[in-house]
């Protein structure tokens, strides 16, 4: 039986995990789980799986928690230094899948015990990727990429070189807002940018996928997991979204993961690792697809991937203030205080009005991305 911890239990990669943990309950002892804020849910989950610990980050909702743990046996904690210690309890493997920078901390102090990390948190990579890489390096820890993307280019590396490696391709499906015109874009309403045609996922990555900003922030996290020259790294559409992503070798052979649009296959990629498991899935039917259809992204009325990129070559703290700002436009949007279309530019105006020291520590990166957030508030108030 292997000891597995969830940060971020609660989330849809937390659901779809524990779904797979709870189909091989006889593999599995859940050690510790998480959530920010949903107190009745994470208190259920707890029960269920009898975890050991369960922590919610809101630290004013811990008398709740222990009241809806009462005679369970789980341990109840609560705030910021409790999810640190989830996240640094003795287990085989800790999914990380808190979502945004408050996340980081927690999948550092998982690094730093030496732990083998699924990591779902794009911020991860994105606002820290030179310190948290630097941290698996010393710490002996093991990162498993759990983002279908990144999962599937780990899927076509396994047995084959870097050196070996002419071209990694990453796939977007182009959001439920693809084909739309740049009038249509400037009127698209929350609701619509959420719709997502093919993944069931949160609001916030929902946006993310239409203007096409997820991309580009899985971009600069595949910089940091497979290390290929930027100009390597390529994006194109696939609205199907079958395939996940693809790895070109030196030779002129091509590898690409196929695989439904459900989490719950990268994800039990990583829980099996380095072995394979039984999912739920049906087999893909390929002549019921009929067709599988690719288009180079269009940077003009999604620039997003464009930003993303500029950020990658500029370095140092550009990536964390993309991310940053980009949270920032994406809340704005959701709210209702500002248009799709000017999501984009929003993080643009905050790159380019910043000029802030490459961080080298975790609280480097906290002060960056606090900065990029303040900055990107007060153009917002501009706006």
């Amino acid at each position: 039986m292997r000891r597995i911890s969830i940060l971020g239990a609660t989330g849809s990669i937390g659901g779809s995990t524990l779904d797979l943990v709870r189909r091989n309950r006889a593999d599995w002892q859940v050690a510790a789980l998480t959530a920010q804020t949903n107190v009745a849910d994470l208190a259920a989950l707890a029960r269920e799986f009898s975890a050991e610990m369960a922590v919610i980050g809101d630290e004013a909702q811990l008398p709740a928690l222990r009241e809806a743990l009462a005679g369970s046996g789980v341990t109840a904690a609560g705030g910021p230094a409790a999810l640190i210690e989830a996240a640094q309890c003795p287990a085989d493997l800790v999914v990380a899948a808190i979502v945004g920078c408050a996340g980081l901390a927690p999948t550092m102090a998982a690094i730093e015990r030496g732990a083998a990390v699924a990591l779902a948190n794009k911020e991860a990579l994105v606002s820290a990727g030179s310190v948290m890489t630097a941290a698996v390096a010393r710490h002996g820890a093991t990162l498993l990429p759990m983002d279908s993307e990144h999962n599937a280019i780990f899927q076509c590396l396994a047995g084959n070189e870097l050196s070996d490696v002419r071209s990694i391709t990453l796939t977007a499906s182009g959001g439920p807002l693809r084909e739309w015109s740049a009038a249509q874009l400037d009127a698209a309403s929350p609701a619509q940018a959420v719709a997502h045609p093919n993944w069931s996922m949160g609001a916030k990555i929902s946006v993310d996928s239409a203007t096409m900003f997820n991309k580009g922030l899985e971009l600069i996290e595949a910089h940091h997991l497979f290390p290929i020259p930027l100009d390597a790294l390529k994006i194109v559409v696939h609205p199907q979204s079958v395939i996940h992503s693809l790895v070109e070798y030196r030779d002129g052979s091509s590898l690409a993961q196929l695989g439904p649009s459900d989490m719950r296959v990268p994800i039990a990629s990583c829980l099996a690792w380095p072995a394979r498991m039984e999912t739920p899935m049906a087999p893909l039917d390929l002549a019921a697809l009929g067709q599988l259809t690719f288009f180079a992204p269009d940077e003009v009325r999604f620039p997003a991937t464009r930003l993303a990129r500029e950020a990658a070559e500029a370095g140092g703290a550009a990536p964390a203030v993309l991310n940053a700002a980009n949270e920032i436009a994406v809340g704005a949007f959701l709210a209702g205080q500002i248009k799709f279309t000017r999501i984009a530019p929003l993080v643009s105006e905050t790159l380019a009005s910043l000029d802030l020291a490459r961080p080298v520590t975790l609280d480097d990166v906290f002060a960056v991305d606090q900065a990029a957030r303040a900055r990107a508030a007060h153009l917002l108030e501009r706006c």
